[in-house]
């Protein structure tokens, strides 16, 4: 953090014109950890005192939070790798990766009937995803590839389908799929509801230390508020470090906050499952980053790799 905060001291400091106001993107979901955990203990608020207004919006997924950041409605974001990658290609590098967030958090399982025991067994089969070009999609891909097969799209076997996590339970009890790479808490439900798992999180992608959420920045915003950039990323790092201090507590203020949010609460081993498979962390795997930006572009997600000196804040 300290590295950070020498770029921001010298990239602009404290002036008139520094925003009353900070806007946060984030997702109502457990990948999202310190989000939920700042917004609930109100910690940000809080270091930014009574002459900064916070406001938090949720997003459902990552274009929705790209598009805002675009159109300069939040100025900070928790969101996953892929559409990090792929706002700061298509910003020209205004938007930039500010910190990790959390890894892993997603499990590829099957339906208990499909004739599954290996990745090589999904010849054939109906994969569901949560998104078309998202941190699973890519993933699930990747992984594809490594044991020689493919999806339709490309003149492969392997059918790739986009459903709604809400939906996936529905569609895998019908038949209608036969497997689903899907995130946290999805993964625990699914398992709860008689699916079986074919991979944990730490089986099919880098043991699971790949960044599954991150920090981006508006680089405008940045440079002209490095004071509340600063303090954003200490509360950040704060929340990491009481998450990962007592999971317990800090999985109750979490469960709460969703609650708030949307009106409907994790059982208690559904979440604590989930957490089994999060890492939370604000440290940020470049690796993975960059490797999920060379799939962007094998996939035609994106027309070119990032600069990797536009795409982090050192």
């Amino acid at each position: 953090m300290a590295a950070v905060f020498l770029v921001l001291g010298m990239t602009g400091c404290a002036s008139n014109d520094e925003a009353n106001e900070v806007s946060v993107g984030y997702f109502n979901n457990v990948t999202h950890p310190q989000a939920l955990y700042m917004k609930a203990q109100k910690t940000l608020e809080e270091s930014l005192g009574a002459d900064k207004k916070v406001s938090w919006t949720a997003f459902n997924a990552g274009p929705a939070e790209v598009e805002a950041l675009f159109s300069g409605d939040i100025d900070i974001g928790y969101i996953g790798p892929v559409p990090a990658v792929s706002a700061n290609v298509k910003s020209g590098g205004d938007v930039v990766i500010l910190s990790g967030s959390s890894s892993g958090g997603a499990i590829l399982v099957k339906h208990p009937d499909a004739d599954i025991e290996s990745v090589e067994d999904l010849d054939g089969k109906t994969v569901a995803i949560p998104q078309i070009g998202n941190t699973q999609h890519l993933s699930l891909l990747k992984l594809l590839e490594e044991n020689g097969l493919k999806p339709v799209t490309e003149g492969g076997t392997v059918t790739v389908s986009a459903v709604a996590n809400a939906d996936v339970a529905n569609m895998m009890e019908r038949g209608d799929i036969d497997a689903a790479l899907v995130p946290e808490p999805w993964g625990a439900t699914l398992l709860q509801n008689g699916a079986e798992l074919l991979l944990d999180y730490d089986e099919f992608y880098m043991e699971g230390k790949y960044n599954v959420a991150v920090v981006v920045v508006r680089k405008e915003f940045m440079e002209e508020n490095p004071e509340v950039v600063e303090k954003f990323l200490a509360e950040h790092e704060a929340a990491t470090k009481a998450i990962n201090d007592d999971k317990e507590t800090a999985l109750t203020i979490i469960n709460e906050e969703l609650k708030s949010a949307t009106g409907k609460a994790l059982s208690e081993d559904i979440i604590s499952e989930s957490f089994d498979r999060i890492g939370v962390s604000a440290e940020l795997n470049q690796e993975s980053v960059l490797d999920f930006a060379q799939i962007s572009k094998d996939q035609d997600f994106i027309d070119e790799l990032p600069d990797e000196a536009s795409l982090f804040v050192e």
